[in-house]
Parts: C-alpha cells; structure tokens; sequence
C-alpha cells in the first residue's frame, strides 16, 4: 500500500466571496469584507463577488424588498471600487448550480460534521426546532457556493473558519469516495488586517451587525456625515485614557475596537495609532475617528444612492455577472454529475 498523498489540485488561483441579502450594509462589512474585496479583484481569474440571497432565505426574508437587498449590495460593491471587467458581480440564485451542487454536498456532508456547527447553534437558540433546514445545511451551500467556481481561496473573518474548514473535509471526502484526486480544491482562509472583525459601537464583545436592534450600534454605508460623528461621539469607551501600547487593551474591549476601525480606515498597526494618542482622552481620539470614517465613507454612500437611483444600470452588471458565473459553474456540474454516476441520456 502507498503512503503517497493524494494529488493536489493544480487549477488556477480563484478568488471568491460573497454578502448575504439581509439588511443594510454597515462599517463592518466595508472593513471586513468590502475594502478586501477591491484589494483582492486583480489577484483572481476572476474574482467571484456575489450576493447570497439563497442563504439569506434561511430565515424569513420579505420578499419585496429582498430584490431591492441584492440590488443594494452590488450597489456596496461597485461604491467601493469593485470594477465589472476585474470582478464577477451576482446573484447566487441566478446560478442554478449552486443549488444542484448544494444536494450532491449534502450526500457527501455528515450530521456529525453539521452538529458542531457552531453558527447554527447560536442563530437558532433555544427554538432550534423551529428553524428551517436550510439554516442547518446552510454550511453545505457555502461549502457549493466555494467549490462551484473551484475557488482556492476565500476571504473570510474568523467567526468563518470553521465553515471554510467544512467545506475542505466536503472537498477531501467527495475527491476520496469518488476516486477524484484533485478535483476539487481544499480552499485555503484569507484572513488579514485589523479590520477583519468590526465590534458593535455600543458592546466591543459583539459583532457589529444588520440585525441588532440599535442603530446606534453600527455606522450604516448609508449614514450621512452627521449620523456617523453622533454615532461615533457616542460609541462606549471606558474612564480610562488612551494606552500607550496595544497590548493595554485586552481588558478594554471598546476602546480596542475604536482603535482597530481607526487603524483600519488609516491603514495603520494598532500600535501606530496607540503610539499616536497614547496618553489622550477620547474627547480628543474619537473627533479624530470621526473625520476618518466620514472621509472614508462618503464617496461610497454618494455613488451608492446614484447607483440605486439608476437600478437598471445595477442590473446590467448582476446580469453580465450572473452569465459569466454560469459559464464557468456549468461544465463543473457537468463534470461533478459524471463522476458521481448520473444519467446523461
């Protein structure tokens, strides 16, 4: 018997990711995943950017304004710079094979493997009998949405690992039982910069997020230049003073998260800007974060409340996008139906 590995995957590099269709996109999106995104559009072949509303129906979505939600974050997208010609901008639902690789997945996928899941356990809460299946099988369509394009790498935040870590045991597991080697890529994490985690404004030990109740929470993309100084000037810190190290802040959750968001948007270590105020109030810091994040986020609600105004133009490039998408998904299906042995007539 040979103890030789498998082959590895030898495809090119690819990119990809995507924002659910739920709510209005906010500083931490920006930061974690959309400011990403335009660094990343002239490294992939191309990058594969969509909008998940698929996934965004796993808990209830009004399904009038869930058109007018994609259409908003292409809207995000192209604001912050994300350019057609570099990057593949769509929707996953008008890519039907997400869809049919999402059930092949969920043969090769195990129960075990979806229990330890810990997303679901924490959306679904104490009412987990209530939630719908696909909130629980929702880890196999990300897994389908990665694998679909043959993406070798995915930016990701940290509370996504473990889904990404899924979706290379799917790989691994449908490569090994389908005698494939190689087939599909195991995806490796892009995860990089102070911003990748953006904590609410309002408690540093949670997420800033679309669904929490206060709006004071989060700095919304589109929040005018008034609403996010009021927001920020308002944001918990403690009754402390700036640190001279970054290494001060483990026990100051909320005055970490300040400085990351500002390090972030100034594209500065957490030390170069402790180093910076070190020894100051936040009457001084927070005028100063301010005026970072309003000059960092104008220009993108300008475009963003143009491009929705015109929602043809948005839907030119999710159309555009959306055929390019499926010339590459289509001959992996293809492919991934012959070797598991369907019908082709």
């Amino acid at each position: 018997m040979s103890d030789a590995s498998p082959p590895a995957y030898t495809g090119p590099r690819r990119i990809l990711s995507g924002i659910q269709a739920s709510g209005a996109l906010h500083l931490g999106n920006y930061l974690g995943a959309l400011k990403r995104f335009v660094a990343l559009q002239d490294q992939g072949d191309p990058l594969f950017v969509f909008v998940a509303d698929m996934h965004a129906i796993t808990v209830w979505q009004d399904p009038a304004l869930l058109a007018q939600q994609t259409r908003e974050i292409a809207a995000a997208y192209l604001a912050s710079g994300l350019d057609p010609a570099k990057a593949a901008i769509f929707p996953q639902s008008a890519v039907p094979q997400h869809a049919e690789l999402a059930w092949i997945f969920n043969c090769v996928a195990r129960l075990g493997w979806l229990d330890r899941m810990t997303q679901f356990k924490e959306k679904s809460g104490k009412h987990k009998e209530r939630s719908s299946v696909g909130l629980y099988t929702y880890p196999v369509l990300q897994a389908a949405d990665i694998l679909l394009y043959k993406a070798t790498e995915v930016p990701v935040g940290e509370d996504q690992k473990q889904h990404l870590e899924l979706t290379r045991d799917i790989a691994a597991k449908f490569n090994n039982d389908f005698s494939a080697p190689g087939f599909f890529p195991l995806p490796e994490p892009l995860i990089q910069g102070p911003g990748t985690r953006v904590m609410s404004l309002r408690d540093g030990a949670a997420k800033m997020s679309k669904s929490d109740p206060s709006d004071a929470s989060r700095i919304n993309l589109t929040d005018d230049a008034d609403a996010i100084s009021q927001k920020i000037k308002k944001s918990k810190t403690d009754m402390g003073v700036m640190p001279e190290v970054g290494a001060a802040l483990d026990d100051r959750p909320e005055v970490r998260n300040l400085i990351a968001i500002y390090a972030a948007l100034s594209d500065q270590t957490r030390d170069q800007v402790t180093a910076d105020f070190a020894g100051q109030g936040f009457g001084a810091f927070k005028p100063k974060l301010a005026e970072l994040a309003v000059e960092a986020l104008a220009p993108i609600t300008a475009e963003m409340r143009r491009l929705m105004a015109d929602p043809a133009e948005i839907d030119r490039v999710l159309s555009a996008g959306a055929e390019q998408a499926r010339n590459i998904a289509a001959p992996v299906v293809a492919e991934t139906k012959r070797i598991v042995g369907f019908w082709r007539g």
